[in-house]
C-alpha cells in the first residue's frame, strides 16, 4: 500500500489524511506540537463548500454535532443601520448546506479522534526540518533526529510552511495586511434577532462581527487597524491594555461592539492577519502543499478552512485516480489553483473594504456592499464560493468553479 507521510497535524492535514485513507492509501501524521495544543484558537466558520467536502469523506456529521447552524449573515454601518437583511448563505449551496460555527479547538479535537478511530497513525513533537527523494520515495526529517521514508510527503503545515519552502527555497512569506485579529465570547449582554446570524458592522476606526450562540453567549472578532507589521511578543505583553484600548476604537459608533468586548472575561492578545496569494511552485519530487502552506486566506473570506478541506479531499481523489504520483499533483494544482487565488483575492478585497476611513469612502463601501447581496450571480455575489461541489466518484475537473468577483490580488 502506497505511505503518505503528512506533515502537519491541524484542520488541512486531518483531512487529508482521512480522504487518503478512503482513497486507498496508508497516511501518516506527524504533527509539531503535542496534545497541549488542543485549546488553541478562536472559532470558525466552516462554509457549505467546507461541509460538502467533509461529507464527502463521511466527516461532516462532526461539524454538525459540535458547531452550530450559522444561515444568514447581515452587514450594518457605525450607526447601526442596516445595509442589508439578513442574507441567506445557503442560497447558493446544496440543500441543506448551512454555514457551521464551530470551536477551532473543538473541530481539531473532533477530526483528530476521528483520524485514529479510522486506524490513522498520528505522531506528535516531530517538527520537519528536511526532505528529499530517496530510492523512490521520500524522507523525511525531523527536528528531533528521527526520521520518516514514504512514498509520497504532504505538506499542511500551515503559514509559516517548512515544506513550502523545502519545494521552493524561494517561495514568498506571508504577507501582512495591516489589521489585527481579536477575538473573544462575552456573556450577559441581550441583543435582538436570533441566534445563529453572522452581523457584521463597519465601525469608523474598526471593524467587529457577532454571532449569537443558541444559549446567549456572543461569540465576537474585530479587525483593529495596524500598519506596521507587530511583533507578535509585543501583543502577548500588551494583553491587558488591549482590554481596554479595544473597546475605545468603537465608542463613538451606535454599535454594540463596545458593550460586548467589555462584558468578554476571556479576551485573548489580538494576532497580526496575513494570507499568502500567489505560491509559484506547491509541488516537487513527490511532495505537495496544501492549505495555508500553499494559498493562506484572510479571514474575511471566511473560507480558511473550508478551502483546506476541498485540497485533502481533491488531492486524495487525484492521486487515486492517476498512474502517477507527479501526474495527481499536476492535476490537483490545476483543479485549484485558479479557485483559491481568487478566493486568497476576495478576502484581501473583503480586508481592504473593512478598513476604508473617511465619510466618502466609507458611504462609497456601504453603497456597493447593499448592492452586491441583492443578486444571486456568480460574478457579483459575494458568496459565489459557497456552492462548490466535490464528487468523491467521479475524476476531478481541470477547473470546476467560476471566476470570482475579485480576480487579482
Amino acid at each position: 500500500m502506497t505511505h503518505a507521510l503528512v506533515i502537519g497535524g491541524g484542520i488541512a492535514g486531518t483531512v487529508a489524511a482521512i480522504a487518503l485513507q478512503k482513497a486507498g492509501f496508508e497516511p501518516t501524521i506527524y504533527e509539531a506540537f503535542d496534545r497541549t495544543a488542543d485549546g488553541i484558537g478562536n472559532f470558525v466558520n466552516i462554509a457549505p463548500n467546507g461541509l460538502d467536502a467533509l461529507d464527502s469523506v463521511g466527516l461532516g456529521d462532526l461539524v454538525r454535532r459540535d458547531g452550530f447552524d450559522t444561515p444568514a449573515i447581515a452587514f450594518y454601518s457605525h450607526t447601526g443601520r442596516a445595509l442589508t437583511g439578513d442574507v441567506r448563505t445557503d442560497r447558493i449551496s446544496a440543500e441543506g448546506m448551512i454555514i457551521q460555527t464551530i470551536r477551532r479547538s473543538a473541530l481539531y479535537i473532533a477530526l483528530r479522534d476521528e483520524a485514529v478511530r479510522r486506524g490513522i497513525r498520528v505522531e506528535y513533537g516531530k517538527r520537519v526540518t528536511d526532505a528529499k527523494t530517496a530510492g523512490g520515495g521520500v524522507r523525511a526529517v525531523f527536528a528531533d533526529g528521527d526520521h520518516a521514508e514514504g512514498d509520497l510527503l504532504v505538506g499542511a503545515d500551515g503559514l509559516r510552511s517548512r515544506v513550502r519552502r523545502i519545494i521552493d527555497p524561494a517561495a514568498p512569506a506571508p504577507r501582512y495586511l495591516g489589521v489585527l485579529n481579536a477575538f473573544g465570547c462575552a456573556r450577559g449582554v441581550r441583543t435582538p434577532g436570533p441566534s445563529g446570524v453572522i452581523r457584521m458592522f463597519f465601525g469608523r476606526e474598526s471593524f467587529f462581527s457577532y454571532t449569537k450562540h443558541p444559549n446567549g453567549d456572543l461569540w465576537w472578532f474585530a479587525n483593529p487597524p495596524r500598519p506596521a507589521e507587530p511583533d507578535p511578543a509585543e501583543l502577548s505583553r500588551a494583553a491587558e491594555t488591549w482590554r481596554e484600548d479595544l473597546p475605545r476604537l468603537f465608542e463613538k459608533d451606535r454599535t454594540p461592539a463596545a458593550e460586548i468586548i467589555r462584558a468578554t472575561t476571556d479576551l485573548a492578545p489580538p494576532s497580526p492577519t496575513y494570507d499568502l496569494h500567489h505560491v509559484p511552485r506547491w509541488h516537487r519530487d513527490r511532495m505537495v502543499v496544501i492549505g495555508d502552506a500553499a494559498h493562506a486566506v484572510s479571514p474575511t473570506a471566511g473560507q480558511g478552512c473550508s478551502v483546506a478541506m476541498e485540497d485533502g479531499v481533491v488531492l486524495a481523489k487525484c492521486l487515486r485516480d492517476s498512474g502517477s504520483v507527479d501526474g495527481a499533483f499536476a492535476t490537483y494544482e490545476a483543479a485549484r489553483r485558479q479557485r483559491v487565488e481568487d478566493i486568497v483575492a476576495q478576502g484581501k478585497y473583503n480586508n481592504e473594504g473593512n478598513m476604508r476611513r473617511g465619510a466618502v469612502g466609507r458611504q462609497v463601501r456601504n453603497f456597493f456592499i447593499s448592492r452586491a447581496f441583492r443578486t444571486t450571480s456568480g460574478r457579483s455575489d459575494p458568496t459565489w464560493m459557497l456552492g462548490h461541489h466535490i464528487d468523491w466518484d467521479a475524476p476531478e475537473p481541470a477547473a470546476s468553479h467560476p471566476r470570482g468577483l475579485r480576480t487579482t490580488s
